[in-house]
């Protein structure tokens, strides 16, 4: 922060000290509420909130100037009008009229403000939550309001290329400078620097990925500041202080403007409450790969509050107490951007599972597509094992030749051999077989344990009407699979439910739904269920 000179320094205070006199209002104050930030300070009086800048210059932020000031005050208003009505009022003036100041005067302007209709604090998002007033029908609202605002929001070349992923590095790699000098006095060293590498794998991992998102129009001028304390249901849903002093921060992808209130809601206590929000807005926007970046974005958004509140602990105007709560709060945040960056970090095996018929295999190419990792089949494994290119059918009794018992145990063996190979070259991997016998997926737990990475299984379901329409069908094209309707009854005897697998472990899909609705489902659920293994995972090994 550039340092002020004494007469700056003394108007400001002059300047301060009039904002705190009722009598300074040309409407009747009885009280003053003083709130601050490390960048503005915001006089609430009742009916109205008066928001002035502080003449700092972060270089991301900088509000050094009077004119600068004045700008950002603009854009504020204009900015946040857009999620919210007949709450930015106007820019006032504060001017000097002889040795005192006065709001809109006739004198020079020596300070600016943003001039609000004040909303009531007890009706924000975090005291709802916390009183539990929260209504299912409230928050499905939020869901409509945010998915029409980034349908409608701007969008373009420029805006574009701020969702680029070299945009997203130099992002995040500000952020690391600008935080590595807390370390090792706030933020722990080696957490550190496992955060930093383990985010820059997933930028150079997910190339594909986040070219998608900004291909399929994923990026905007969003809102930037998505917060619990930002959101107000009074008789409209109303959305205040979004980011105005650096486009930078504003523009990019939606994903990473929930993010932010998601991670909010993380770190309030309520994380169910995210994720419906969050499957209500991937719904809405028909947006299933949102979870596919959630985690990368909840840390960067985490990463930010934690470097905003180092930056608060250093200014060096905090009472002794203030002080170590601000620093623990830069720990917390620190703690959870660290926690989100172990779970997008580690690899998972997908068993995409079920009968013959069930839809697994498109919805393993799916994923595969989506996820960008390589897909095993086992009736290509099976075939190549005894010899067989894909398309030679082999048509037999069920479980005989090369279905037979033996086979089918060398099967899984190899199938389970190819995932560890990818899982060693530091890959997630996507299994497809039925997996209707318990011995298997205990091969595959036990894969999972080995290798130290997520597992879950997809277990693929629809109508038996359904199902002997798939398997009829095949009579007719060319398929990988040897499975026909005559093989159904058999293998649906000799199928065992997968009743041994714990929730944490195991989701069920219905396929007679859009493969683009099957994948939504899994990737919303597959994301709570990852964040549970971790959890779990963590736990065991005494970390946080």
């Amino acid at each position: 922060m550039k340092a002020e000179n004494q007469s700056d320094t003394n108007r400001q205070t002059l300047i301060l000290s009039a904002l705190r006199n009722p009598d300074f209002y040309p409407h009747p104050v009885s009280t003053i509420q003083v709130e601050e930030t490390h960048i503005s300070r915001v006089f609430l009086t009742g009916d109205f909130v008066y928001k002035i800048k502080k003449p700092v210059d972060f270089g991301f932020l900088d509000f050094s100037t009077l004119e600068k000031r004045r700008h950002y005050c603009k854009q504020e208003i204009s900015l946040n009008r857009r999620l919210s009505k007949e709450v930015y009022l106007e820019v006032v003036a504060i001017t000097r009229e002889g040795t005192g100041y006065t709001l809109n005067g006739s004198g020079e302007p020596v300070e600016y403000a943003v001039k609000m209709q004040q909303l009531p604090r007890e009706r924000t998002m975090l005291e709802l939550l916390r009183r539990g007033e929260l209504s299912p029908g409230m928050l499905k609202g939020l869901g409509q309001v945010m998915t029409r605002f980034y349908q409608t929001a701007e969008r373009g070349v420029k805006i574009d290329k701020m969702g680029s992923r070299e945009m997203i590095w130099v992002n995040i790699e500000e952020d690391f400078v600008q935080t590595s000098p807390f370390v090792p006095a706030i933020l722990e060293r080696v957490k550190f620097s496992e955060m930093h590498r383990k985010v820059r794998t997933f930028l150079d991992e997910k190339r594909e990925l986040f070219d998608r998102r900004r291909e399929t129009g994923c990026i905007r001028d969003c809102h930037g500041d998505l917060r619990l304390g930002h959101i107000y249901f009074v008789d409209t849903i109303q959305i205040i202080d979004c980011i105005e002093f650096n486009d930078r921060f504003r523009y990019g992808d939606v994903a990473s403007d929930l993010a932010f209130l998601a991670m909010d809601l993380d770190y309030t206590g309520f994380p169910d409450v995210a994720q419906n929000l969050l499957t209500a807005y991937a719904r809405l926007a028909d947006d299933p790969e949102i979870f596919l970046v959630l985690d990368f974005y909840k840390c960067y958004r985490a990463h930010v509050r934690c470097k905003v509140e180092c930056l608060r602990h250093r200014s060096g105007d905090l009472q002794e107490r203030e002080a170590r709560v601000t620093k623990a709060r830069a720990q917390s945040y620190f703690e959870l951007a660290y926690r989100y960056a172990d779970n997008f970090a580690i690899q998972t095996i997908w068993i995409v599972c079920g009968l013959s018929g069930s839809g697994k295999s498109t919805i393993a190419a799916e994923l595969a597509t989506r996820l960008n990792v390589r897909w095993h089949n086992s009736d290509v494994v099976r075939k190549k094992l005894f010899g067989l290119s894909p398309e030679e059918s082999v048509v037999v009794p069920f479980g005989q030749s090369i279905y037979g018992p033996a086979a089918t145990e060398q099967t899984y063996e190899q199938l389970l051999l190819e995932a560890k190979k990818d899982l060693s070259r530091g890959r997630s991997v996507i299994v497809d077989g039925t997996f209707g016998k318990l011995p298997h997926r205990k091969l595959a737990c036990n894969l999972a344990v080995e290798m130290g990475v997520n597992i879950i299984f997809i277990e693929c379901r629809c109508g038996l009407t359904l199902l002997r329409q798939r398997l009829t069908e095949r009579e007719e094209e060319k398929s990988v699979s040897d499975a026909r309707l005559q093989h159904l009854e058999e293998q649906n005897r000799a199928f065992e439910t997968l009743n041994e697998l714990p929730e944490s472990l195991h989701l069920s899909i219905n396929t007679d739904q859009p493969t683009n609705q099957s994948v939504l489902e899994i990737f919303s659920k597959a994301y709570v269920l990852g964040t549970q293994q971790g959890d779990a995972r963590r736990k065991r090994a005494g970390g946080s």
